[in-house]
């Protein structure tokens, strides 16, 4: 088990002179260049009035810099209630500003990176919309942080997986099901060949299908599969509450001979998140329940390429993407993007890489696209109801997702698959 140590004295006089970087777009019915250096105050050594204690000096250590402002356009109305008018006749302008903070001022702590770049600013009257685009961390994060215990490699290893998708499912219903009937899903399932079965991030630990119950029950079934194919499915079983809670249950997972836990990360937050790693023995699965009230308004809020690498940091080994064609309102470029970001490196000594979780409205039709849009297959596809639908039964929508993946790496059209693959060929006339 990895543990923090506080870095030597002479790496954290090093880290000092580092600098942190943020990108944003803002909108200001100010001038932008007041508004940023607005922004670069509260976010640093200012206030709204001048103070003796400020001086040159301390503002040269601590102040935030400005460091680009890009106009873009205009608009004619602000995006976000409250904010400062615009002078008479004026209009609100729109740019990308990119701020550094001197690391002296925070360390590397994600807390207080948070707290930095996207605490108070969000608020100021200058400000009339904002969006965090892109952060640039330097390496004593790195340092600070351990990242992902398994990420790709590592999950693979635990599932049996070498290449290709790991083919998965969320246990549906939501909630509602007693231990023995999840563990009734899951022995389907485990006879049908899934490689990943996740729960849903609704079902933690309610009355109706406690938590220990439910992983003494489910684990049973794992173990046995196991025994009859010399092959363990990965089970990522959410484990979301306090930290203690979270400490017990892990160690549950773990004695029971389970290979996942799940999170959700808004819920836990990142230094639930991060004490919890330390803890770890096993993967992480990163659920972001919650992500769209940080991203949804497209004038405020994140964008997911910044917002996953904290996570990464506090050592998230899986992180949801959504998925293409999905239930929810992400578009497809968007949700490519997410996982493109997820699988880039961090820095290239340490890349801390994490496997993105596809999920939400999927099937076996989506196979192809997102492997294109991609270019590899190191991912979780998750399908519920493609999966449980299928007329044929569970194994059925198993195996049609699987022909699904094997016909996208090959570049093979579905239809051609299909007419060697009676449960693909079935799927093809419910999945829509």
């Amino acid at each position: 088990m990895s543990r923090l140590h506080p870095a030597p004295t002479a790496d954290r006089a090093t880290a000092a002179q580092e600098r942190l970087h943020a990108s944003y777009w803002l909108e200001t019915g100010d001038d932008p260049e007041r508004a940023a250096l607005a922004i670069a105050g509260e976010q640093s050594s200012g206030t709204f009035v001048a103070l003796p204690g400020e001086t040159p000096e301390l503002r040269e250590r601590a102040g935030a810099r400005v460091e680009r402002i890009e106009l873009l356009d205009e608009a004619e109305a602000p995006s976000l209630p409250g904010a400062m008018a615009p002078a008479q006749g004026g209009r609100y302008r729109r740019c990308r500003l990119q701020l550094s903070w001197p690391m002296g001022n925070l360390g590397p702590s994600l807390p207080n990176l948070l707290s930095t770049v996207a605490g108070n600013l969000f608020e100021l009257r200058q400000v009339s919309g904002l969006r965090l685009t892109g952060l640039g961390l330097p390496a004593s994060f790195a340092q600070a942080y351990p990242g992902p215990a398994f990420g790709i490699a590592g999950t693979r290893r635990l599932a049996g997986v070498a290449q290709g998708p790991l083919v998965g499912t969320i246990i549906k219903p939501s909630v509602g099901l007693s231990p023995e009937e999840t563990a009734l899903q899951v022995r389907q399932l485990l006879d049908a060949g899934i490689d990943f079965i996740k729960d849903d991030e609704l079902q933690a630990d309610g009355p109706h299908c406690p938590f220990e119950q439910r992983v003494r029950a489910v684990m049973r079934e794992v173990r046995a599969a196991a025994e009859r194919t010399g092959r363990k499915a990965m089970v990522a079983f959410n484990l979301t509450g306090d930290l203690d809670q979270m400490r017990r249950r892990h160690d549950l997972v773990l004695a029971e001979g389970g290979t996942c836990i799940m999170v959700c990360l808004q819920s836990v937050g990142l230094v639930g998140v991060h004490a919890l790693r330390l803890h770890a023995q096993l993967p992480i699965h990163g659920h972001r329940a919650g992500w769209g009230y940080l991203t949804r308004c497209p004038q405020l809020g994140w964008d997911y390429a910044p917002w996953q690498m904290l996570w990464r940091l506090a050592g998230v080994d899986h992180l949801h993407v959504n998925g293409l064609r999905n239930k929810f309102s992400e578009p497809d470029d968007s949700v490519i993007a997410a996982a493109r970001a997820v699988l880039a490196g961090l820095w290239a000594d340490a890349p801390l890489q994490a496997m993105p979780v596809f999920s939400s409205g999927q099937t076996g039709l989506q196979a192809h696209d997102t492997f294109a849009a991609l270019g590899c297959a190191d991912l979780i596809h998750t399908v519920g109801g493609g999966i449980f639908g299928h007329p044929d039964g569970v194994a059925a929508g198993v195996q049609a997702l699987r022909e699904s993946w094997s016909a996208a790496l090959q570049g093979q059209p579905l239809t051609e698959r299909a007419v060697h693959s009676p449960a693909l060929r079935r799927a093809l006339e419910f999945w829509r």
